[in-house]
């Protein structure tokens, strides 16, 4: 199982979902952004480097496409899983 699915699965465990249902809404979501190949389960390019990332890093990548700043400039809360901009 690629590790950005995994990931997600776990998150979707934490929140109470079923395990069938975890993995359910996170292949449709990863396949919809194109971290899994479709009708697979199989990790695209984009997926094994977002899957290669900590949760920080994912969090700082996100936060930077957002904007004009660089992922460096941004500091990561684990507990809300963002990134916010360092003053």
């Amino acid at each position: 199982m690629p590790a950005i699915l995994e990931r997600l699965v776990s998150q979707l465990r934490a929140k109470g979902k079923s395990k069938s249902s975890a993995f359910a809404i996170a292949t449709a979501a990863l396949q919809r952004s194109g971290n899994l190949k479709r009708g697979t389960q199989q990790a695209t390019s984009k997926g094994k480097k977002r899957g290669a990332m900590t949760p920080s890093q994912r969090a700082k990548d996100r936060a930077s496409k957002n904007s004009k700043h660089k992922s460096s400039e941004y500091k990561y809360n684990k507990q809300s899983n963002l990134a916010t901009l360092r003053k």
